[in-house]
């Protein structure tokens, strides 16, 4: 079931894909409030990736049409006025008509999408869902914490497109259009496709 509500938006230079881990380190007073208004709510904010200019800016600032909402999973003060927060990525969302308030803070009317289908990788994707078991067993030894939340879900072509999505070094752009694909076995192939050009996966 689709919704359409007015969401606070945190737009980013990057995209949050469903299922993923964000994390932000919020010292502006506009996001301050924003955090703290979604912590005394329990509600989540919007997170949209900026096509061009600056969120800071009211003139030649564009968005992207489709973001995703950010759960909060934990929020820490280490000093005043800055917090160190850690979201999860939620349901895609389509955005129309943004809007900047006095403070700065965007908002924008928002509708729901429908979470991708939970479908199997077919057999000929195997190879890209073990390499990507790899590649966290290696992140995970890296000694920055563990790049993913738990559980680990191999056996959903969205949740495996999605996580090689997060880490491969491809453009803003191309991750924006691979996170709006409704079909995930055809996300997980696009990735399957880069990762045997590359030579990762044979």
């Amino acid at each position: 079931m689709t919704t359409t509500t007015t969401t606070s938006l945190f737009p980013l230079q990057a995209v949050l894909f469903p299922g993923g881990l964000l994390r932000l380190k919020v010292f502006e007073a506009r996001y301050l409030d924003l955090v703290a208004e979604c912590l005394r709510e329990q509600r989540p904010f919007g997170v949209v990736a900026l096509k061009s200019g600056s969120d800071t800016s009211r003139r030649n600032v564009e968005f992207e049409t489709i973001g995703t909402m950010a759960e909060l999973i934990d929020v820490d003060s280490e000093r005043p006025n800055i917090l160190q927060v850690r979201c999860r990525g939620m349901q895609r969302f389509s955005l129309a008509a943004p809007t900047q308030r006095d403070d700065g803070l965007w908002l924008a009317e928002t509708t729901s999408w429908p979470d991708d289908e939970a479908l199997a990788p077919t057999p000929a994707l195997l190879p890209t869902v073990r390499g990507l078991a790899t590649a966290i067993a290696a992140l995970n030894n890296s000694g920055n914490g563990a790049p993913f939340l738990e559980p680990y879900r191999f056996d959903d072509a969205a949740w495996v497109a999605n996580r090689w999505c997060e880490i491969l070094p491809i453009p803003q752009l191309a991750k924006q259009k691979l996170m709006e694909l409704t079909d995930p076995l055809m996300r997980l192939q696009l990735v399957d496709d880069f990762l045997r050009s590359k030579g990762v996966v044979k």
